[in-house]
């Protein structure tokens, strides 16, 4: 609903809003709604029963994400991170992918800095966690998971691209929202390039490992 409502502000705006009225205040409505879509996750989170053990493990595997952020901060989109997100997210379920991927800038960001992008790199991660989790739950070959983390190395910077459009680019029109995207094209790719490299690389073994954590974290001693 929350996430409707920002496009249909972006482009109504964009196409319709000829006092600018929206425009001028897309940068509040930005932050505003990727806020209570991140709150309606934690609602989720806490609706779902997890064991102490599980719960242990979500917040270990979280800040073992963020710790792989900082490091890789300074290349160009290419982070480690966003595999690890997507594992959890196969192994442990929608909401746990989901929380795994939206801590890691939270975390990481009292490094790197807090700002008003912080909102939409927490959904921009969590969402390929959230959705790793509903795939999971059919049959599929890594190769697609593989593809499936390429997708979402362009998909990152296009949700990124809406706070740097709403906050940076001036006028607001529908030119300057192509270009903006048009812009980011290298970033993206390059961020695409790694998490396909890292997934390729690393993201059989760390299914592996997180799926044998689950099921030992998953027996009950009578």
């Amino acid at each position: 609903m929350f996430i409707a409502i920002g496009i249909a502000l972006f482009g109504g705006g964009l196409l319709y809003d000829d006092s600018r009225t929206i425009v001028k205040l897309w940068p509040y409505e930005v932050i505003g709604i990727f806020i209570f879509v991140i709150l309606a996750f934690v609602y989720q989170f806490e609706k779902k029963e997890f064991s102490t053990k599980q719960l242990t493990l979500i917040a270990m595997l979280s800040g073992m994400s963020a710790v792989l952020r900082v490091p890789f901060s300074n290349f160009q989109g290419i982070q480690p991170c966003t595999t690890l997100i997507i594992c959890s997210g196969l192994v442990y379920g929608p909401i746990a992918g989901f929380f795994v991927g939206a801590l890691t800038p939270f975390v990481s960001n009292f490094f790197l800095g807090h700002g008003p992008w912080t909102p939409l790199q927490m959904m921009g991660w969590g969402l390929p966690g959230l959705t790793a989790g509903y795939i999971s739950k059919k049959k599929i070959d890594f190769r697609l998971i593989i593809v499936f983390s390429i997708g979402w190395g362009f998909l990152y910077g296009w949700i990124m691209n809406i706070w740097h459009f709403a906050f940076f680019v001036k006028p607001h029109t529908f030119e300057t929202f192509i270009r903006t995207y048009v812009l980011s094209i290298g970033w993206d790719v390059s961020h695409a390039i790694g998490n396909g490299m890292f997934t390729a690389i690393i993201g059989e073994r760390t299914i592996k490992i997180l799926t044998r954590y689950k099921n030992r974290f998953s027996i009950e001693r009578i």
